[in-house]
């Protein structure tokens, strides 16, 4: 249910137009931040979709792609994380584990009218996994975002070295936007002050640090890889239509671990965008909108229509 709104968003107050703010509750009346993309061409027979992002990232990372979507009447609805941006943290004492996320998303999605479709970046898409497993028939079709049940132990140590390689924070938004541009410096455009209110949150100190509650690192990351053999059952359960996206210049994603995806779920589709890294939506975001809407409209008629919603089987498609 709805518990309360954010002020409207714009430029002035370093937020986004075009979309409504809202507070859900996840798992145990836990307040999670809610981005909506409604959608003035929605149509009866496109699903709606939930967008789910990753580690250390917000619901605005969903933005270009939740516009764009909405214009093809798709409307959207993306959320913080549990100790992300700004969504509840945890009390002190209480441990992040996955089940928290993952009930989180069971209940935002369950939410919804209809099964909606899982669009999930990274962490957003293991989550994904393990929640369509635990519901069957939670989410409409799956769209997964550079993440497969087992990962690069490299790239991981490299996303979490650069998270926690400025504990006190930053000087200025500046200064933020330099540490990003080196951590990312095949993206063309530097983030502007307002992409970095969305991501970092000033101090009465007057610095500014990251949105996450640094917990998050040690309780629900660091040790990450232990969970990779249930993550793998969770997908192997998996019964609905999946689309696969990884990025040609992933280093947490390979062609062994997309190899071992597809043998657990053998009729996900995969797509292949060879100018991306890890952070595909944001390396590349025409070509990543423009293969979900193509995967969108080729997806079997929902059960009930009068359809077969049985999903053709496709090998992966890589350049």
């Amino acid at each position: 249910m709805v518990k309360s709104a954010f002020p409207a968003h714009d430029a002035a107050t370093g937020t986004t137009a075009g979309v409504l703010d809202r507070v859900l509750s996840g798992q145990g009346d836990f307040a999670l931040a809610v981005r909506r993309f409604p959608s003035p061409r929605a149509l009866q027979a496109h699903p709606a979709l939930v967008y789910a992002h990753g580690f250390g990232q917000t619901r605005g990372a969903w933005n270009r792609t939740g516009q764009a979507m909405a214009a093809q009447g798709y409307a959207g609805l993306a959320y913080d994380a549990r100790g992300h941006g700004d969504s509840d943290r945890n009390a002190a004492g209480v441990p992040y584990t996955g089940d928290q996320f993952a009930d989180d998303l069971i209940v935002v999605a369950g939410e919804q009218p209809e099964p909606p479709v899982l669009v999930g970046a990274s962490m957003g898409g293991l989550f994904g996994l393990i929640a369509e497993s635990r519901w069957p028939g939670l989410f409409r079709a799956m769209v997964l975002v550079d993440i497969t049940p087992r990962w690069e132990h490299a790239g991981l140590q490299r996303i979490l070295a650069f998270m926690t390689a400025f504990p006190d924070g930053f000087d200025s938004l500046d200064q933020a936007a330099d540490a990003i541009a080196a951590y990312q410096p095949q993206r063309r455009t530097r983030k502007s002050p307002d992409d970095l209110r969305e991501l970092l949150r000033e101090g009465a100190d007057g610095r500014w640090r990251w949105h996450w509650d640094p917990r998050l690192v040690d309780e629900l990351a660091r040790d990450s890889a232990q969970h990779q053999d249930a993550i793998a059952e969770a997908a192997r359960r998996v019964q609905c239509p999946v689309l696969l996206i990884s990025g040609g210049r992933s280093d947490l994603v390979s062609e062994k671990t997309v190899e071992e995806f597809k043998a657990l779920v053998p009729h996900a589709r995969h797509v292949h965008l060879p100018q991306a890294t890890h952070m595909v939506a944001g390396d590349d975001n025409d070509a990543f909108t423009a293969t979900v809407l193509e995967y969108l409209a080729g997806l079997p008629a929902a059960p009930g229509s009068g359809e077969s919603d049985v999903t053709e089987s496709v090998s992966g498609a890589t350049p």
